[in-house]
């Protein structure tokens, strides 16, 4: 059942029911599409309810047959000739990307439909998402010459085994049940039963974590993922995209496309073979800087509380021994494939990674990994070493031919040093800024950036 469309000449529906508050994202016909308006005021009902105690619970949905595509892509192809047209909406939405991950109160996402890139950051980090049979997923960014944002090199990167560069590099989909099984939802509730439990938890009227778990779960079944999911080709996925170099996972891939039984490869091949190669070789390598962040913190985290991704659980003590192992591989194959170099300093348990400003620590991971995003996506919409990110869009969205000129046209001939140029540090003072402390939590809007004074 499609979510109801209401009051059609605004982007954003917000209802306040005692002390719950709703977020309905109101373009169904552009299929919830995120623009720079959506940013805006979701940054700013959300700073609000935060701070409001009266507010307990969010809920957020999306009206129509889709909860959100995504970043509206018209708007960034609209504004190419014009050097940083979209750097607002951009530093905007990273930067809330932050706040959803890290907020205060409890949160419930209903995804109905279509969940896609950006608009799954609105999904994702959700203490409680709500998936149906209706419900598709994927990030497919990198195909059209751009790479897995809003926070999504971070998610990836703690999927199990290679499954997060599998879903970054290929943009496969999964259904409500293997989003559920993967860990990128909560809970399945069938389509004809959504309206009913939004009006069970509009009645609760709690954030009580305990209340709101409960109440989902009187509406939601146990997932059986089927026997064709990707979801049970994890040893084909591992084998395939452990490989150091998108060419060399596309031959391992084609090898196992060969394979009795493995007719599912073909169409995930095709379109993986299709994709933008500056694209892939950029979120390729953006994954891997923060598997290279999560050995370092393995091996130097005090008595080496290796993370689950669950937020900071430690794993058991018997896995820790296998998974320092991993660490240490994980370490030599970043060292020997980006040339990176990295400073420990044990008294204060800090890791830096001079090559990428990774640092130690959960919520600075996070930071980190957004603050990169921020650098690739300024850098690809400026076009500093490819316009394929316009070429992607024009072919998929505006011409609607599906026959993007890549520049350049195959793997080999994207540059190393020139995918570098688009991982360099800004300034100082021109990097995204991420608030460390509660009592500034909500500082560093762009307004008081540096970039809003060069305007």
């Amino acid at each position: 059942m499609a979510q109801q469309v209401v009051n059609p000449d605004e982007q954003v529906v917000i209802g306040e029911v005692d002390n719950v508050r709703v977020i309905t994202l109101n373009r169904p016909r552009q299929l919830n599409v995120i623009s720079s308006k959506v940013v805006s005021l979701l940054a700013e009902y959300l700073e609000k309810w935060e701070k409001d105690d009266d507010a307990k619970l969010v809920i957020i949905k999306g009206a129509g047959r889709a909860f959100s595509a995504g970043g509206d892509l018209k708007m960034f192809y609209d504004g190419r000739p014009t050097k940083d047209s979209c750097l607002e909406v951009v530093y905007r939405m990273y930067w809330l990307c932050h706040h959803i991950h890290t907020y205060k109160k409890t949160q419930v996402a209903l995804v109905h439909g279509i969940v896609m890139g950006g608009g799954a950051s609105l999904m994702v980090p959700m203490k409680f998402s709500v998936v149906t049979e209706k419900t598709v997923f994927s990030t497919p960014e990198a195909s059209i010459g751009f790479h897995t944002d809003c926070a999504f090199s971070f998610v990836h990167s703690r999927l199990p085994g290679r499954l997060g560069e599998f879903l970054a590099l290929t943009g496969a989909r999964l259904n409500g049940k293997e989003l559920v099984a993967a860990g990128l939802a909560t809970h399945f509730v069938p389509s004809e039963k959504l309206p009913e439990l939004e009006k069970r938890l509009i009645s609760l009227n709690t954030g009580d974590e305990t209340s709101v778990k409960s109440a989902i779960e009187e509406y939601s079944e146990e997932v059986q993922i089927d026997g064709e999911s990707v979801l049970n080709k994890q040893s084909i996925i591992d084998e395939c995209f452990s490989k150091d170099t998108v060419a060399d996972i596309i031959k391992s891939f084609e090898a196992e496309a060969g394979k009795e039984g493995n007719g599912w490869i073909g169409p995930v091949l095709k379109g993986l073979k299709r994709s933008s190669p500056t694209g892939l070789k950029i979120t390729l390598r953006s994954v891997n800087t923060l598997y290279f962040y999560c050995a370092l913190h393995m091996l130097c985290s005090p008595g080496n509380a290796i993370w689950d991704w669950d937020y900071g659980k430690p794993f058991p003590t018997a896995v820790k021994s296998t998974l320092i192992v991993v660490a240490i591989a994980y370490l030599i194959r970043s060292l020997t494939l980006y040339k990176c170099y990295y400073v420990l300093d044990f008294k204060s348990r800090h890791t830096r990674l001079e090559k990428g400003q990774v640092r130690e620590g959960r919520k600075q991971t996070l930071a980190e990994c957004l603050k990169k995003e921020f650098r690739l996506t300024i850098n690809i919409l400026r076009s500093t070493i490819s316009a394929d990110v316009y070429e992607g869009i024009r072919a998929l969205t505006i011409d609607k031919d599906n026959a993007p000129k890549w520049d350049p046209p195959t793997h080999d001939k994207v540059d190393d040093e020139k995918v570098d140029l688009v991982f360099q540090p800004f300034k100082e003072e021109l990097e995204l800024p991420i608030p460390e402390k509660d009592d500034c939590r909500w500082d560093g809007k762009y307004e008081k950036s540096a970039y809003a004074t060069i305007k």
